[in-house]
């Protein structure tokens, strides 16, 4: 039915909205917490910024369309579930001010709701793994490393230059670094929505193959957009201070870092989580002033919701399949 397919999309897009204001800290939280932008502009400057990245292609989708379960054995039923799941996860992490992944969140409520359906043989075991799960490991320690590597140069190109200074030059820099980072947000996490609403056209047979429309592209980086401009605050916080306290000189060096690392996910298909590779370039730039500036406690919470998100989101992908009428 037609009313099913205006459901899922209109589903997607609220899981889209959810994602914009679940994870603008990772554009944000660094430029408000240093005190280079306002809250105010900071969200609208990553916002516009969110909306454009969302035109880099689509490589991100087609994974998250193809690559993750077989197509021709998800329904509608499936698409459902699986964004449901992925909202209920991102709400629950959002209230507790947890910056947990939006992307394995929508991951594993597609890999639970296509098993409800079709079973174990419908998740694509390679593309999971080399797509999702290897990323997953590989891409936080790379933003860690990175991070403390590219501060570890800046404290020894600067080291005879006065703080003050410093700090007062890379507020400047520091606006480029944010804006950078909200648009590669834009590249990878607007095209997950994009992925899914594409595959539910498939599936209802609206589309003959899988290739992401203009509008859909259109509505995805609006939606993710208008969400971004919405903040999250509560995880704001907990990145922005929490974990370390941060100076204009950190957040150039966290956002540069990260940045790279999501543009060059976003350019080879891989649905990288954000919050992962910002969350560990702030902790590889704060552990050059020493083991002790980190916050770790802080930080073990934030790595076990990393560590559950895909399996909870699954199980509950799988009861929602279970108790709706699909």
């Amino acid at each position: 039915m037609v009313i099913t397919l205006v459901f899922v999309i209109f589903t997607a897009l609220v899981f889209e909205y959810i994602n914009g204001f679940h994870d603008s800290a990772n554009a944000i939280a660094t430029v408000v917490s240093t005190k280079v932008l306002t809250a105010r502009a900071a969200i609208l400057y990553a916002g516009v910024l969110n909306m454009v990245g969302a035109f880099f292609g689509t490589h991100v989708a087609s994974t998250i369309g193809k690559g993750i379960v077989e197509t021709a054995s998800v329904t509608q039923g499936v698409i459902i579930c699986a964004l449901m799941a992925a909202i209920t996860w991102n709400l629950i992490t959002w209230y507790y001010g947890i910056p947990s992944s939006s992307s394995h969140a929508l991951i594993g409520g597609l890999i639970g709701a296509g098993i409800s359906k079709s079973g174990l043989e419908v998740v694509q075991i390679e593309g999971v793994c080399q797509k999702v799960l290897i990323p997953m490991i590989t891409s936080p320690f790379l933003g860690f490393g990175l991070g403390f590597c590219f501060m570890v140069a800046i404290l020894w190109l600067f080291s005879k230059a006065n703080p003050s200074t410093v700090n007062r030059h890379f507020k400047k820099l520091q606006l480029v670094s944010s804006g950078i980072m909200a648009l590669s947000h834009g590249t990878n996490d607007a095209q997950k929505t994009m992925g899914i609403i594409t595959l539910a056209l498939v599936s209802f047979n609206v589309l003959p193959s899988f290739e992401v429309p203009l509008w859909v592209i259109l509505l995805c980086a609006l939606t993710m957009g208008f969400g971004t401009m919405a903040g999250g605050w509560r995880i704001i916080r907990t990145m922005g201070s929490k974990m370390i306290k941060l100076k204009p000189v950190h957040g150039f060096a966290a956002e540069t870092t990260a940045a790279v690392v999501i543009l060059g996910a976003s350019h080879f298909g891989i649905p990288v989580s954000t919050t992962h590779i910002i969350s560990t370039s702030i902790m590889g730039v704060g552990s050059t002033k020493g083991v002790h500036a980190v916050k770790w406690g802080i930080i073990g919470n934030i790595v076990m919701a990393w560590v559950f998100t895909i399996p909870i989101c699954m199980l509950l992908a799988i009861i929602i399949y279970c108790i709706l009428p699909l």
